[in-house]
């Protein structure tokens, strides 16, 4: 139920936005709007206004605005019965090209309003610019900071959480900065050279990075334990903190998993801190095979089944900053979902990375599950898929009405109505094919069609 109401309220949403776009636009320019529709097939709800009939349909998957003369050709001036006044077919081609703008172009400003809202009211998520496992000979190791030591500036400029000081250091480019730091609540100085070194993106491409040869400071503390692992089977709780693992102390999330992976199938002993009382469990990590992330060799190493406490806080941002940051995340999510698409187009990326419906659906309630927040976050990424898609130059979508206008703008008339019938049934053989093939690749991943064996 939580999936089929979260899928429900996410693409209700997106479609109420971008039908707006197109209807408050359209009666901007004067264009009579016939119909407003959320949602495809029998109509559950009709209401009627002056001029404008309102439906709730029993499909939710799309919506329109029906505008007077929108079928109507320009070079034959319109349907008879049509006020020309009202008539969308012979408005001026800046006008038509808003009014189909204003959908995607919604989808947008719905995404960025979104994020802005989220960092007003919940706060942006940041790290602490404390340092967690150092790594050994690297820049930072050189450098003489330790695990704990809190960065407070660079050549001056000043940090106060992770996202600054990778910034600061990408912006380094090799060169040589001066480190200000707190250790044991004094402040010191050093001097650090980045390492050049290679990065994966989210698509798998390689690319170059800087390196301060730290990871950012997460506490040791439980977050959750998994059923059936040895931690549970000791009684570690959510909420301890490991102190420290066969007498040596321990700092950091990173330097207890570190130090229980290479200890499969050994009993090892842990110092917990519990509700401010200290005591010793001893567990015997279980002997699992994973890939070393560096050599690519399979290995054996220890797990016991737990997962860190966030060491994430959240700041919470002033209307300005919140508005700013919200329309740096849709620029970013706008260019990523742009890279994706032309990597699919492309063949770089296989086409069974395509999700369809189901898809949204299941991702939706598990975001629903996790809370409002990443609910909403969820629903401004679809906004920018949703708005990009339909800026596509394929007939029948926004796009592909765009397009035609920029040829009838070059061309000084618009295309012939046979034409554009033409391409719309194009149009729509390609948009039929890719839903049945996304619908597809969403049972697959589901297993249906073994279950059906």
């Amino acid at each position: 139920m939580t999936t089929v109401v979260s899928f429900v309220v996410v693409i209700g949403v997106l479609i109420l936005i971008h039908e707006l776009g197109h209807f408050v636009v359209a009666r901007w320019t004067g264009v009579g709007v016939e119909r407003f529709s959320i949602g495809f097939g029998p109509v559950l709800l009709r209401w009627r206004g002056k001029e404008t009939e309102y439906c709730l349909s029993a499909i939710p998957m799309g919506g329109y605005v029906k505008m007077m003369g929108e079928e109507s050709s320009v070079e034959g001036g319109g349907s008879g019965t049509v006020d020309p006044a009202k008539s969308f077919a012979l408005k001026p081609l800046p006008a038509r090209f808003a009014i189909v703008f204003a959908g995607p172009g919604m989808n947008f400003v719905l995404a960025a309003a979104i994020f802005a809202s989220v960092f007003m009211i919940v706060g942006r998520p940041v790290l602490p610019s404390a340092l967690g496992r150092i790594k050994e000979g690297g820049p930072a190791a050189r450098a003489g900071l330790r695990t704990g030591d809190r960065i407070t500036a660079v050549d001056g400029a000043s940090v106060a959480t992770w996202e600054d000081l990778f910034d600061l250091i990408q912006a380094a480019g090799g060169e040589t900065r001066q480190i200000t730091y707190v250790r044991g609540g004094h402040e010191q100085r050093t001097a650090l050279t980045p390492a050049r070194i290679k990065v994966r993106d989210v698509f798998g491409d390689e690319k170059e990075a800087w390196d301060l040869g730290a990871r950012p400071f997460a506490p040791p503390t439980i977050g959750e334990v998994l059923r059936g692992y040895p931690a549970a089977k000791a009684g570690l709780k959510s909420g301890d903190t490991v102190v420290a693992l066969e007498g040596a102390v321990v700092l950091s999330w990173d330097e207890l998993a570190e130090a229980i992976q290479k200890r499969p199938g050994r009993p090892t002993e842990l110092t917990l801190q519990r509700e401010g009382q200290r005591l010793t469990v001893t567990l015997v990590p279980q002997a699992v095979k994973d890939r070393d992330p560096s050599s690519g060799e399979e290995q054996e190493v220890g797990r016991i089944g737990i997962a860190p406490a966030a060491a994430v806080s959240y700041v919470r941002l002033n209307p300005p900053r919140a508005a700013w940051q919200g329309l740096v995340r849709t620029w970013d999510f706008t260019g990523l979902t742009a890279v994706g698409l032309w990597k699919l187009v492309t063949r770089q990326l296989p086409a069974s990375t395509i999700g369809g419906p189901i898809q949204i659906a299941l991702v939706a309630g598990e975001q629903a599950k996790q809370g409002v927040t990443s609910l909403a976050f969820f629903t401004a990424v679809i906004s920018v898929n949703l708005a990009l898609l339909n800026l596509l130059p394929v007939p029948m979508l926004d796009g592909g009405h765009l397009f035609f206008f920029v040829i009838e703008a070059i061309q000084g008339r618009p295309l012939s109505l046979r034409k554009r019938e033409v391409a719309q049934q194009v149009g729509l053989f390609l948009l039929m094919l890719l839903m049945v093939f996304a619908v597809y690749n969403d049972l697959t991943r589901l297993d249906f069609f073994h279950f059906l064996k």
